[in-house]
């Protein structure tokens, strides 16, 4: 498939094949793409999480809005924001600019110090609200991919943030879940799969000026 007949074939699963697993090398496509996801001045304020445990699988159905697509699919991937981007969170990002790119220091500490005066005057509140966008940054970005794979996939906003941080013991690892995306293959007997996809005309989306 092309890409826009990828995306006009990819839809909200609504139920998955339980026997259907996604292979080594698509699910290393849809990590390696998660990683490469545009953020906000290349921050990467993110982690995902890959569950493929299935009984935790079950057991977070019921912080899901009772969903059955979680237990049903080949893997849950959570998308989470780093709780806390202070000093040493953007020190450590131009560390491995500077290792990568072996970029002067003349160069990065204008930049840099900018970056940390910028998030000091930040209230919390402010932060998570500019973490969260790069999260749905993360999910659209992954939705595509998947649907170019040929892997299905149904985003979610509909669980219990608190429950599943919870379940997942985030907070530990100073993570806040903030989306949800079962991936698998679609079930046979999904009655979405074949419904006519339900989109403005072009027109009607787009101002060319």
């Amino acid at each position: 498939m092309n890409t826009i007949e990828a995306l006009k074939w990819r839809y909200a699963t609504k139920s998955f094949d339980k026997e259907k697993m996604i292979s080594k090398e698509k699910l290393d496509i849809i990590l390696n793409a998660f990683n490469l996801t545009a953020t906000s001045y290349g921050l990467q304020p993110l982690k995902l999480l890959v569950i493929e445990n299935k009984k935790l699988q079950q057991d977070l159905v019921s912080c899901s809005m009772n969903q059955e697509q979680i237990a049903q699919a080949s893997q849950v991937l959570v998308i989470c924001i780093e709780t806390v981007i202070d000093k040493a969170f953007i020190e450590n990002y131009f560390s491995l600019v500077k290792s990568i790119r072996n970029t002067p220091n003349t160069v990065l500490n204008p930049f840099k110090n900018f970056l940390i005066d910028d998030f000091e005057k930040k209230s919390e509140k402010e932060i998570k609200e500019w973490s969260v966008k790069q999260a749905y940054l993360a999910l659209g970005n992954l939705l595509t991919v998947c649907a170019l794979e040929e892997v299905d996939a149904c985003p979610m906003e509909g669980f219990d943030p608190e429950k599943y941080d919870e379940l997942l013991a985030l907070k530990a690892k100073g993570l806040q879940s903030i989306l949800v995306l079962p991936i698998g293959y679609r079930a046979e007997n999904d009655f979405m799969a074949e419904l006519k996809k339900v989109r403005k005309s072009l027109s009607d989306s787009v101002i060319i000026m």
